[in-house]
């Protein structure tokens, strides 16, 4: 299973700032290993963001992400001590879930 992600959630005048940092190599496929294979693309496709059981965010990543990712994104309809849900996929179909409670 990949790392934690790092999610932080604030509510501020009835909008929700949320910053995540995901751990991950988001390989392109294109790069090569010390032998000069291929290193195989490896890279999170698509994530989501949940509040009280809608989702509030979704985004589609490509190969072209840096490694680690970092996400901030805003919403509505959040209030303080509600938790905030993201997942993650990647090419892989490896997944990840996080969740943070709203400040």
């Amino acid at each position: 299973m990949a790392d934690p992600m790092r999610v932080r959630a604030q509510e501020n005048g009835g909008v929700v700032d949320v910053k995540v940092l995901m751990k991950h190599d988001m390989e392109t496929g294109q790069r090569k290993d010390a032998s000069g294979k291929v290193i195989p693309a490896h890279h999170i496709t698509t994530l989501t963001a949940t509040c009280k059981g809608k989702q509030v965010f979704e985004a589609q990543f490509g190969p072209a992400v840096s490694k680690d990712p970092f996400l901030n994104f805003k919403f509505k309809g959040g209030a303080k001590g509600d938790t905030v849900s993201i997942t993650w996929v990647d090419n892989k179909n490896d997944k990840r879930t996080d969740e943070a409670k709203i400040s």
